[in-house]
């Protein structure tokens, strides 16, 4: 499940907000995508997948809330663990279709 959206580390281009399959987040005027409705997360990590600048952490438990600290989650390399794992780098990461 969605559990974080780094303002630290976050552009605000809402490419999460445009791959989430399930509308988990709302656009926010200068700040980062609001997570509106977590319990509609399908824990599917396309948000986390795309975001260029590894701002989101998604948790693969995708029946409960975890609470999470984003100084943990940035000093254990966490964060852009999901597209690393799967041959992605910021590089190789697809372009959108618009």
């Amino acid at each position: 499940m969605i559990e974080l959206v780094s303002a630290t580390r976050c552009i605000q281009c809402n490419i999460c907000v445009s791959v989430c399959p399930t509308n988990v987040f709302d656009r926010v005027a200068d700040a980062p995508p609001a997570i509106a409705r977590q319990s509609n997360c399908q824990t599917c990590f396309m948000c986390e997948l795309y975001c260029p600048v590894d701002a989101l952490y998604v948790d693969s438990n995708a029946d409960e809330h975890v609470v999470v600290d984003e100084k943990t989650l940035i000093a254990s390399g966490v964060l852009g663990s999901y597209r690393r794992s799967i041959g992605w780098s910021k590089e190789k990461a697809p372009a959108l279709a618009t």
